[in-house]
């Protein structure tokens, strides 16, 4: 099979595409013909050597951390009934997902319903999961004003759309015009380039600030908050999660939660993975794919992640 391998950290170039042997399920795996691997930010950063004592990972390593495809082999104690079924299953920061067969365990697996693409099936194995978890953690009510950092990557656009479908008035931040007109397309109330200089000017105070950029943006973010309102700091790409003061959210009445607030059991992972691919099969919510690459274009993939140039989500086209 084909996959691809990070023998040393650094950039994008250390995704080398090379041959390797199939892999062979073990009691409770599966094998899986993978149509569609995801990506994720974090992963740009487990490849740099950032992933720290959170994300370890001993090289030589094969990333992926989930794919879309198809059973074609099961371990021991794995009923045979799965061979043939589209899934989705999250695989791990070594899992091995960018290859054309990757292991997965059965107890990971969700099935695909019909009706639903690989593509959108991998887009939302991650970011609809973490989407819907989140707004069980931070509750948007109608009538509420909402703002979304980051709103132009794969959840950001979930979120606003699953904000406006809650009632709320959403105020979509992102970089560049590319990235807004497509959140203008998905429902957003207003949308605020964040690159230009008193981006918070233009907006008012709001209810909810759900924040998955980090840093700066962040931390103006949970600026813009109400007294008395919720924020919510999940995301790292402008430089680290954007942790709230707790002495300053106390003095306001802010409820501010962080990334610890969705990180999920494998069993709760597997029950709103299974509810995001339903939304997406009665379409209540359509994920924002961007672009898409061949595995041997992982180093593109991850390139645009981290130069901020992909919009929505970035996929690898593996079947």
């Amino acid at each position: 099979m084909r996959a691809i391998e990070v023998a040393r950290f650094g950039g994008p170039e250390v995704l080398v595409p090379i041959d390797a042997p199939d892999p062979f399920p073990g009691p409770g795996q599966v094998v899986v013909d993978v149509a569609v691997a995801d990506t994720l930010w974090l992963e740009t950063m487990v490849r740099a050597g950032r992933g720290g004592d959170v994300f370890p990972v001993e090289l030589p390593y094969r990333p992926g951390v989930g794919v879309a495809g198809t059973v074609s082999n099961v371990g021991s104690g794995v009923a045979p009934q799965w061979i043939g079924r589209r899934v989705a299953a999250r695989t791990g920061h070594a899992g091995g997902g960018y290859a054309t067969r990757a292991l997965a365990e059965a107890d990971a697996l969700v099935v695909i319903p019909d009706g639903v693409e690989a593509a959108d099936a991998a887009a939302v194995l991650h970011d609809g999961v973490t989407a819907l978890a989140l707004l069980e953690v931070v509750p948007v009510h109608p009538g509420d004003r909402v703002l979304v950092t980051a709103a132009g990557g794969g959840m950001g656009a979930i979120l606003v759309q699953l904000a406006r479908a809650q009632g709320a008035t959403v105020v979509a931040a992102a970089r560049g015009a590319a990235k807004l007109e497509r959140l203008r397309l998905l429902g957003a109330d207003q949308v605020v380039d964040y690159s230009t200089p008193d981006w918070t000017a233009a907006v008012e105070p709001v209810d909810v600030a759900l924040d998955g950029a980090g840093g700066d943006y962040g931390r103006a973010a949970f600026a813009l908050v109400k007294d008395g309102g919720r924020f919510s700091g999940h995301g790292t790409p402008a430089g680290g999660f954007a942790i709230a003061d707790p002495e300053a959210a106390r003095a306001r009445g802010i409820t501010a939660t962080g990334i610890a607030a969705v990180q999920l059991r494998p069993a709760s992972f597997r029950a709103y993975l299974g509810r995001a691919l339903a939304a997406v099969a009665e379409r209540r919510f359509t994920p924002l794919v961007g672009q898409v690459y061949g595995l041997s274009q992982a180093a593109e993939a991850h390139r645009g992640i981290e130069q901020r140039t992909a919009i929505g989500k970035t996929l690898l086209a593996v079947g």
